[in-house]
C-alpha cells in the first residue's frame, strides 16, 4: 500500500467517523478491504493527530469543541512528537501540567524504564494507561484549580529530594528578552522542577512566542531548550537563540 492511498483511507475513515460519530474496526476492514490491523493503526494515528478518539472495537468523533481547536492540537502533537525524541530509555523525567506537555504522553509508549514524576493528575492518568508501565512519582502538595496541578510547599520540598534528567514543561508565553511567563501567580514550584532536572524542555507553540505575561516564570539563563512549531518568525528566532536556548521548530504532520 502506497502512502498516498494510506492518506487517502485515512481521509475517507475520518470522514466516515465525522458524518457518523463512530465507527468499527471490523467494519473498516471490510470495507477498505484491508486488515484488522492496518484499520487500528489507521486509527491510532488519526488520534495522535488530534482528530478523533479510540474506543473499544473502533473510533468516535471528536466534541465540537475540540474539533474548533484542531489546528492547535496539530501544533501540540508535532511538538510532542520533538519533545519525546529527546528522552531516552531509563530517563528520569519531570512533566509538568498543561495541554502541550500532556499530549507528549502518548509518544511515550516504546520508551523502557521511565521514571515520570508529576504534579498534574491528567498527565498521571495517561501515564497509568501506557503499556509500557513507567514508574509514576506524584509531588502531591496543595490544588490548584487554574493550572489543574498540585503546587505550594509541599510539591516543593518533594521535588528537592529528587534528581531528574529532564523537565518538560509549558508557558502561557514567551518573553523573548526574558523567558517563560504565566498568568499563575504560583511559580515556586515550576523554579524548583528546574532546578532539580539537568535539562530545562519549553514546549510551546508559535503564537504564544512574543505574548508577555507579567509573572516570569523561568529566565531563559535555566532553559536548555525551547520546542515550538515552523510557525515561529526569524526575529524571534534569532532573539531567542542569542540568548543561549537551544530552538527546535517541529513540523506539523497531517498523520
Amino acid at each position: 500500500m502506497t502512502k498516498r492511498n494510506t492518506q487517502q483511507r485515512r481521509h475517507n475513515i475520518l470522514a466516515q467517523v465525522n458524518e457518523l460519530g463512530e465507527v468499527a474496526v471490523e467494519k473498516l476492514a471490510e470495507q477498505f478491504q484491508t486488515s484488522e490491523v492496518t484499520i487500528r493503526k489507521d486509527l491510532t494515528a488519526l488520534e495522535k493527530s488530534g482528530l478523533l478518539l479510540r474506543r473499544y472495537g473502533g473510533a468516535i468523533a471528536l466534541p465540537k469543541e475540540i474539533v474548533s481547536d484542531e489546528i492547535d492540537s496539530k501544533r501540540k502533537v508535532a511538538i510532542a512528537k520533538a519533545a519525546a525524541a529527546l528522552i531516552k530509555d531509563h530517563n528520569r523525567i519531570i512533566i509538568d501540567s498543561g495541554r502541550t506537555t500532556a499530549a507528549m504522553i502518548p509518544e511515550l509508549a516504546n520508551k523502557r524504564g521511565l521514571v515520570v514524576m508529576t504534579n498534574a493528575i491528567k498527565v498521571a492518568s495517561r501515564l497509568l494507561s501506557l503499556e509500557n508501565e513507567p514508574t509514576l512519582l506524584m509531588t502531591g502538595g496543595t490544588w490548584d484549580p487554574h493550572s489543574e496541578s498540585f503546587q505550594g510547599q509541599v510539591a516543593e520540598n518533594v521535588l528537592c529530594s529528587y534528581d531528574f534528567d529532564q523537565l518538560f514543561i509549558g508557558a502561557d508565553g514567551i518573553d523573548v528578552k526574558r523567558g517563560t511567563t504565566t498568568f499563575n501567580e504560583l511559580v515556586g514550584l515550576s523554579q524548583v522542577m528546574a532546578k532539580a532536572a539537568r535539562e530545562v524542555i519549553v514546549m510551546v507553540e508559535s503564537d504564544k512566542i512574543g505574548r508577555k505575561i507579567p509573572n516570569l516564570e523561568l529566565p531563559w539563563k535555566i532553559v536548555t531548550t525551547l520546542i515550538t512549531d515552523t510557525g515561529l518568525a526569524d526575529d524571534k528566532r534569532k532573539a531567542i537563540e542569542a540568548c543561549g536556548v537551544k530552538l527546535i521548530c517541529a513540523e506539523i504532520i497531517d498523520w
